[in-house]
């Protein structure tokens, strides 16, 4: 199982946290392996792939609304991803081509929103946001799915 470490220039732990800088999330599978000084990761991973990041690393967002309009099932999913977001809410998911996008996809289908922080053990799902909001890298399962070129 790969193991990849995001590091970027701020490091936000929960939805409703402040950002700390210096720190990363070692990812390894679909699940996140440790949080912590970027240094200390790096030492204790030394064979890990390394992602830098321009940005704020946090949790994934979660899609309160219907998913963007887009011509096909898999562009409304690709069109999440580009917003940061790693998990949408079951009731907005009622067409069976749209659901077998989201499953292949391994977003995350919640009942409802709820607070998601980054902790060793929960699920890797990442997003880097600049100061402006707009995303530039998501990761849902531990896979990088979006990267702003």
């Amino acid at each position: 199982m790969a193991t990849t470490i995001h590091a970027a220039t701020l490091l936000r732990h929960g939805s409703d946290g402040g950002p700390v800088a210096g720190w990363a999330v070692v990812v390894s599978g679909d699940r996140i392996a440790a949080v912590g000084p970027v240094d200390d990761v790096l030492g204790a991973h030394p064979g890990a792939r390394v992602r830098r990041w321009a940005g704020t690393l946090g949790p994934g967002r979660v899609h309160p609304g219907p998913l963007p309009p887009a011509a096909t099932p898999r562009e409304r999913v690709h069109a999440l991803f580009r917003l940061g977001v790693t998990a949408v809410l079951a009731a907005q998911i009622d067409e069976p081509g749209l659901r077998a996008v989201v499953e292949r996809s391994d977003v995350a289908v919640l009942a409802d929103t709820r607070p998601v922080t980054l902790a060793p053990g929960g699920r890797a799902d990442l997003a880097v946001l600049t100061d402006d909001g707009r995303c530039v890298a998501t990761v849902v399962a531990g896979r990088l799915v979006h990267r702003r070129a």
